[in-house]
């Protein structure tokens, strides 16, 4: 069976860095739109990136635009997830997911089929 395991998530200050992985196994992803969310307390999980699987084009969400990179290596078959400038309002559980999509990177949590258990990135001085 397929599974999805982040690791990488900690605690840091406000304008620090942390790269966040995602390591498929029981299955291959190399194909398929893979994302990042997150959810924090009391609120809905939210799209943070994607990337498509055939192009690997690459979309994120306004508020992490220039400060996060989502990228793939498709031979270790692992999503990452740089974050940069980070922010407290970057603090929350971090999910990776797959998608049953190749170049479609959609948005809602429900398009996706495949997630992670998540890590916790906390942003605090």
């Amino acid at each position: 069976q397929a599974q999805l395991i982040e690791s990488g998530g900690g605690l840091v200050q406000p304008g620090g860095s942390l790269r966040l992985s995602c390591a498929a196994s029981g299955g291959a992803f190399s194909t398929n739109t893979m994302g990042w969310f997150r959810q924090a307390p009391g609120k809905e999980r939210e799209f943070v990136a994607g990337i498509s699987g055939i192009s690997s084009d690459t979309y994120y969400t306004d508020s992490v635009q220039g400060r996060f990179t989502i990228s793939r290596d498709n031979g270790k078959n692992t999503l990452y997830l740089q974050m940069n400038t980070l922010k407290p309002e970057d603090t929350a559980r971090y999910y990776c997911a797959a998608a049953d999509y190749f170049n479609a990177v959609p948005r809602q949590p429900s398009d996706y089929a495949y997630w992670g258990q998540g890590t916790q990135v906390t942003i605090s001085s």
